[in-house]
């Protein structure tokens, strides 16, 4: 097989159960109707870790659904060739949650905008890294457009961010490839990048490091259009992650928090990276409600 038949493998996309897919890797739960419960999020938008199968996301997509039955929810997959693809496909791809967003009335170009309630739950720097595009899509779409005061937002942050440099990045490809030949190429593309951007960084004196870079924009209290210093972000993160030590995720909390955002964090001790909610699912969860409902108290203060 051609080796870049391989590498092309690594981006298919598959279907979700319970979702329309309305994009590549990007899936739609619609529930339809109006959420009149001021207490529980009318969008719940999720994004995977790299590598991420649509399965292994059922697990919070079904949590949700019981716990905000009345919630729409945006899933965004990351695909393995997020590590080399550009940022126009990057884009390209996460146009269908903008659409979603506006045909949900949560965006300013929507004809019947609501306060939107949206609850983020972001995996990895996988997810962070397409978090943090598709907030630069819609600064770049609506401008600084402050949401209404009424709306609620809460952003959930489960094993991210690492810190810069390549290591993290070369434990995630052995993680999620599995296949050597695929593993190899990727490994000698990402060294490629890595080299590039670290050179560019030093010539031109700019941050141009993805990792590095992504650390910065993840402590922009308007990473996405609808939140602010308001939003209640909570750190979800172990001692025995080997990807994201919980030093590096408590040392970025605490600065997010020095710069007055509204931090929580909840440590867990036995869990791999990823994986908290499998070893301890009633202190993860419980942890996702209480941090939503201090996001809606906000609103109605």
């Amino acid at each position: 097989m051609p080796r870049f038949a391989i590498v092309r493998r690594l981006s298919t996309t598959y279907s979700m159960e319970g979702f329309r897919t309305i994009g590549t890797g990007v899936y739609l739960r619609d529930v339809h109707e109006l959420c009149q419960d001021t207490k529980s999020p009318n969008v719940i938008l999720i994004f995977g870790w790299l590598g991420a199968h649509p399965r292994q996301l059922r697990d919070y997509t079904r949590a949700y659904a019981k716990l905000y039955p009345k919630a729409s929810q945006i899933v965004v997959q990351c695909n393995r060739d997020l590590l080399w693809t550009t940022n126009y496909v990057r884009s390209r791809r996460l146009k269908p949650v903008i659409d979603a967003l506006e045909a949900l009335h949560c965006l300013p170009s929507s004809s019947a905008q609501r306060p939107p309630r949206i609850l983020t739950h972001v995996f990895s720097n996988g997810g962070s890294l397409q978090m943090t595009l598709l907030g630069h899509m819609l600064q770049r779409k609506y401008g600084s457009v402050p949401a209404p005061s009424s709306s609620a937002s809460a952003l959930i942050l489960d094993s991210c961010p690492a810190a810069g440099g390549l290591k993290p990045i070369k434990l995630a490809v052995r993680t999620v490839i599995r296949n050597p030949i695929a593993r190899r190429i990727v490994l000698a593309i990402v060294h490629t990048i890595y080299s590039v951007r670290f050179g560019l960084s030093l010539l031109f004196g700019k941050q141009m490091i993805m990792l590095e870079k992504l650390q910065i924009e993840m402590w922009n209290p308007r990473i996405l259009s609808w939140m602010g210093l308001h939003t209640p972000r909570l750190y979800l993160f172990s001692r025995k992650d080997q990807l994201v030590s919980w030093q590096e995720v408590t040392r970025h909390a605490e600065i997010a928090k020095e710069r007055g955002m509204d931090v929580r964090c909840e440590l867990f001790e036995e869990s791999a990276h990823v994986a908290h909610v499998r070893v301890e699912p009633e202190k993860y969860w419980s942890s996702v409600q209480e941090v939503w409902a201090v996001a809606t108290k906000k609103s109605e203060d």
